[in-house]
C-alpha cells in the first residue's frame, strides 16, 4: 500500500501544465491570431457591401411589384409597408424598412437619374455622397 500511495502522490504533483508550457501555447495562439485576424477583418467591409446590395435588390423587387399594383413607384420606401394609394395590395416589404449596414438610411428618390424609375443607394460607412473603400457609394441600377 505504501508503494501505491507514493505513486499517486507523485502523479498528483505532476498533473497540470508548467508556466513555460502555458507561455508557449499563448505565444503560438498570439502568432496565429496575428496572421488570421487581418484577413478576417478585411472581409468585414466587403461583406457589408454585399449586404447593402442584397437589401437593395429586395427593395427593387418590392418597388416593381408596388408599381405594377399602384401604377407608379412609391414616393418613399415606407410606402412599401403602408399606403393609402388606390390599387395598393401590400405590404410589399413585411419587415421594418432597414437601415444600411452602417446604420444610415438608404437614399431613395423617384424619378431616378437618366430616365430610370427610381434612384436607390447606400452612401457607405460615412453616409456621404462619394468616397473610397468602406465609404464607397453602392448604387442600385
Amino acid at each position: 500500500m505504501f508503494v501505491i500511495n507514493s505513486v499517486m502522490s507523485r502523479k498528483a504533483a505532476q498533473s497540470g501544465f508548467t508556466l513555460i508550457e502555458l507561455m508557449i501555447v499563448i505565444v503560438i495562439l498570439g502568432l496565429l491570431a496575428s496572421l488570421v485576424a487581418p484577413e478576417m477583418f478585411s472581409k468585414v467591409g466587403s461583406t457589408q457591401k454585399k449586404v447593402a446590395a442584397t437589401q437593395m435588390l429586395s427593395f427593387d423587387t418590392a418597388l416593381e411589384i408596388y408599381r405594377l399594383d399602384v401604377g407608379d413607384y412609391a414616393e418613399n420606401l415606407e410606402e412599401l409597408r403602408n399606403s393609402q394609394k388606390s390599387g395598393w395590395d401590400g405590404p410589399y416589404f413585411k419587415k421594418k424598412i432597414p437601415l444600411d449596414p452602417w446604420n444610415n438610411p438608404y437614399q431613395y428618390r423617384t424619378p431616378g437619374d437618366n430616365g430610370q424609375g427610381f434612384y436607390l443607394a447606400s452612401y457607405g460607412k460615412d453616409g456621404q455622397l462619394g468616397g473610397d473603400g468602406d465609404n464607397e457609394d453602392i448604387i442600385h441600377q
